[in-house]
């Protein structure tokens, strides 16, 4: 009976042990998937090469929607400034003066604009403009090392969130929006502002109206599903 005992007592040891090495696993995870996958927002350098010939030309249709893309994104999420850098020889100057004037017009400040030449390669005489802004992703998913038929312990699975994470990182338009809030617009709205907070306070709804296409479909809808119940 002795033995028995102590063998008893040596597995119930053994099995706290265990347990205990688990709990300490588990507790690791949060049961917030935004602190298991954070959103990491760091600087990238965005860069795009466009050819050019002379100032009369200009760009291909093609060319000049990318470019003007290539703006939208320094406008909407660029930090700094943005740099022209084209190709060494007698016409520099004058794909620096085009792509600055198209730039200015664009709405980006003179003083944001960065100019400068760079030696030809390999017979590359494409101009070169670029600008570092912020990118937000996620760690890969797909940890799988947990049984996740194994539920007693009700444990946050590793991947548990990662995937939203993931979708919301590729969302979202400007990655500075995660690490601050931004100012108010001087220019907004004021009276219509003051008119939403209103609403909001009085706890009343502020939804746009709908069509009356839209409400006579909801109106058909509900008399179909009612007649057909009956």
């Amino acid at each position: 009976m002795q033995t028995m005992n102590a063998g008893f007592k040596i597995g119930a040891f053994l099995a706290v042990l265990i347990a205990g090495s688990c709990s300490s696993e588990v507790s690791t995870l949060s049961s917030d998937g935004a602190e298991n996958h954070p959103i990491i927002v760091e600087p990238s350098t965005n860069a795009i090469k466009l050819p050019f010939s002379a100032p009369d030309a200009g760009l291909m249709p093609e060319d000049s929607a990318r470019f003007e893309s290539f703006v939208d994104a320094y406008l909407n999420g660029g930090s700094g400034a943005i740099s022209i850098s084209a190709p060494s020889g007698p016409d520099s100057s004058e794909a620096i003066a085009y792509f600055g004037e198209r730039l200015a017009e664009m709405g980006v400040s003179r003083s944001r604009i960065l100019v400068g030449t760079h030696d030809v390669t390999n017979g590359d005489r494409q101009v070169e403009l670029s600008f570092v802004g912020l990118s937000a992703h996620v760690d890969a998913c797909g940890n799988w090392s947990q049984d996740l038929s194994e539920t007693a312990s009700n444990a946050t699975a590793p991947n548990f969130g990662c995937s939203v994470q993931h979708n919301i990182a590729a969302s979202v338009s400007d990655p500075r929006d995660l690490v601050e809030a931004r100012t108010l617009d001087p220019q907004a709205d004021q009276a219509q502002r003051s008119a939403f907070m209103g609403k909001y306070e009085g706890g009343k709804v502020f939804t746009a109206d709908k069509r009356k296409g839209d409400l006579s479909n909801e109106q058909s809808g509900h008399s179909s599903d009612t007649g057909g119940g009956q």
